[in-house]
């Protein structure tokens, strides 16, 4: 019974530990770092409608720990937006003719500008940036103190947005510079310029300069601020891994103690056939008892009895 009881607390032991680990390792994927940003930014550029005007743009501040990151908000009227367009908001032109599905009656185009965290959120390995990544979301106006919001649908119906890089770095003598585009899921896409660093998109997104060259010094490093920030997406791949490893372990034990538990039951039913065997008849000898044996197979017969 005790032994039953060991096995069963070992079962759930397991059982636990493999429900942390899986919730620890979905926890981690759910969302990449890239739209978590974006819904952060979503939530400090409609901070910065204290009190909002349509069509004039807002600069909003980022928390402490990205600081280098550089964002903005734009309240329109879809109405507004289709037919005049935005000729110059920050480095994106966008043309008239551009609408949002599902229809909203007002929408918020927000800016990012991603400065020295562009390869951190938008690595690409083999390239490197020549310019920031910079992004143009648009989300839905009805609440501006709500978060988390999802992004509303760009069709660009007539010419595409124009994105002018104004602080790009040169290209490097014998390489060609690209332009590349990341859609929401983080899949980027390479275009080719359409001028010295001017890009064009029929979608909205996150857009960069980039060249194929791994020699190239990268932009400074970001600051040890957004260390914290990583530190806890840090411990849910080290806690993942330590709870495999003690499911692992005790997965062992089990395994060994089934085997020690056989062998045990197995010695103990030889040593019971042992002590069961014919049992052999008792007399009394003087004062005290001892078995005799019952008689033997065969009985002794005289030689003499075969002579004739």
């Amino acid at each position: 019974m005790e032994s039953i009881q060991h096995f069963m607390i070992i079962l759930v032991l397991i059982g636990i530990l493999s429900a942390y680990q899986y919730k620890a390792q979905s926890s981690g994927g759910s969302m990449t770092p890239a739209r978590s940003l974006d819904a952060l930014l979503q939530d400090y550029a409609y901070r910065a409608f204290v009190h909002p005007h349509t069509g004039r743009p807002y600069d909003g501040q980022v928390p402490s720990n990205i600081t280098g990151i550089k964002i903005a908000a734009l309240r329109l009227r879809s109405g507004s937006l289709r037919r005049k367009g935005v000729p110059g908001y920050k480095e994106f032109q966008i043309p008239t003719g551009v609408i949002v599905r599902p229809y909203v009656k007002r929408l918020v185009l927000v800016y990012q500008n991603l400065g020295n965290w562009s390869s951190t959120y938008y690595n690409l390995p083999g390239y490197t940036h020549l310019t920031p990544v910079l992004g143009l979301l648009a989300y839905d106006a009805a609440n501006l103190s709500a978060t988390n919001l999802p992004e509303l649908t760009v069709v660009v119906s007539k010419s595409p947005i124009l994105i002018n890089f104004t602080d790009a770095r040169p290209v490097p003598a014998g390489l060609s510079a690209r332009c590349v585009y990341f859609n929401l899921v983080g899949l980027p896409v390479f275009r080719e310029l359409v001028s010295s660093n001017v890009c064009s998109t029929s979608q909205q997104g996150h857009f960069s300069i980039v060249v194929n060259a791994s020699s190239i010094a990268p932009p400074p490093a970001p600051r040890p601020g957004h260390a914290k920030g990583n530190k806890s997406k840090v411990w849910k791949i080290v806690g993942a891994v330590v709870g495999g490893f003690i499911a692992l372990v005790l997965l062992a034990l089990l395994v060994a103690w089934m085997f020690r538990y056989r062998q045990e039951r197995k010695m103990a039913d030889m040593e019971r056939h042992a002590d069961v065997g014919e049992a052999l008849q008792m007399a009394r000898v003087g004062n005290t008892q001892a078995p005799v044996a019952l008689g033997t197979r065969t009985q002794p017969v005289l030689e003499n009895e075969y002579v004739a």
